[in-house]
């Protein structure tokens, strides 16, 4: 009997021991603060139970269930809260991706319609360029257009009588109308000159002056609008300072190729519109 006594007086004063620390341990007060992710009050101690308090050895499944299940829902939101707030902050960061894509998008075709505007602006300059030149080209053209100039000049003789050309006019014609071949803003000049006296001297310089035109017009395709023709009879030639004393015996044809400065002027323009027009304005009436 003794000896159980003794057994029995150490065991129960071990399984005291923790009884007596719940007992004399200060119990924290439960916050009420509600400022917490989820909103929710914060898991609390739970309250002793039992004889073992909150450390029992020997518990039962629906125990532990009991203190776990809290737990297990505050972390499976937990879980929530994370997956909801990267999901937010990922829609966030795409939004912003996006709105500094679209910025920079802008940016770039505002960059490109700065470069159209300044190319336009460059062609316009370039455009405004031209007309000025054209202008004072057309201007230069204008002012140069009666001033022609002798270029070349051939003389053919006929004997007295006669109004058919020679092989040598014939020669000596082809030779100056292929120097005018496919130019502007030129004039050929043909005088006719014959010996005799009165309207007789002057139809027969006017005979051989046609023979002179219709051969370069039909041989040639000389524009007949190039072509000024005059029967000068037996009046005195140009630099012979005898003319009052000398006569003239037979007949004679003066042709001069007189140009300006037209086809020059015509080669530098920019357009075919200020040729065309020159050519046009130089016509004679």
């Amino acid at each position: 009997m003794n000896s159980r006594l003794l057994i029995t007086l150490p065991l129960a004063a071990i399984l005291a021991i923790p009884a007596i620390a719940q007992t004399s341990s200060p119990q924290a007060t439960p916050t009420q603060s509600t400022d917490t992710a989820t909103g929710k009050q914060p898991l609390q101690p739970p309250s002793r139970e039992g004889f073992w308090g909150r450390v029992n050895p020997f518990a039962r499944k629906s125990y532990v269930k009991r203190q776990t299940d809290p737990i297990r829902d505050r972390v499976n939101e937990l879980d929530d809260l994370t997956a909801a707030n990267g999901k937010a902050i990922k829609d966030t960061d795409e939004r912003a991706q996006a709105g500094i894509k679209m910025a920079s998008d802008k940016a770039d075709m505002a960059d490109q319609h700065a470069v159209d505007a300044g190319n336009k602006a460059t062609m316009a300059q370039q455009t405004a360029q031209q007309a000025t030149t054209r202008i004072q080209t057309v201007e230069t053209v204008v002012s140069n257009i009666d001033q022609y100039k002798a270029s070349n000049q051939t003389e053919i003789r006929f004997r007295p009588g006669q109004s058919m050309l020679s092989k040598q006019a014939k020669d000596a014609l082809d030779e100056m109308a292929n120097t005018v071949k496919g130019q502007r803003g030129y004039i050929i000049e043909v005088q006719g000159f014959s010996s005799g006296k009165g309207q007789i001297a002057i139809q027969n310089s006017q005979k051989m002056a046609e023979s002179v035109v219709r051969y370069m017009v039909l041989n040639h395709e000389i524009p007949v609008y190039r072509i000024y023709l005059v029967g000068m009879g037996n009046a005195p030639m140009a630099g012979d300072e005898d003319a009052k004393t000398k006569h003239l015996s037979g007949g004679r044809v003066e042709i001069s190729l007189l140009k300006n400065d037209l086809e020059q002027l015509s080669s530098n323009s920019s357009g075919p519109m200020t040729t065309t027009s020159a050519d046009q304005q130089q016509q004679p009436k």
